[in-house]
């Protein structure tokens, strides 16, 4: 639901900020949400690659498919390290 905007020649200022800072707020709760479910998204499609064996027959695995594994955790290590702190991130 969506208040009507506020009148700015005959609201007070205090109010007029008090409503742009919480519609700023929605809009971020709203863009977050948004990226969130993008990453839930991904994952979801991670999780099923790698339960799939990141669609990889136990004879066809060779270096080449250790090294896209290999380069595939080294990103998402870069992710968890500035996720949680830890790395080069690490405080």
């Amino acid at each position: 639901m969506t208040t009507p905007r506020l009148n700015p020649i005959t609201t007070p200022r205090h109010e007029l900020r008090a409503e742009k800072a919480r519609r700023n707020k929605e809009a971020a709760l709203s863009a977050f949400i948004g990226k969130k479910a993008e990453i839930d998204e991904m994952l979801a499609r991670l999780q099923a690659l790698s339960d799939d064996h990141f669609n990889c027959h136990p004879d066809e695995v060779g270096w080449a498919m250790v090294g896209t594994l290999e380069h595939y955790a080294s990103l998402l290590k870069r992710i968890t390290d500035s996720a949680f702190g830890e790395g080069e991130h690490a405080e």
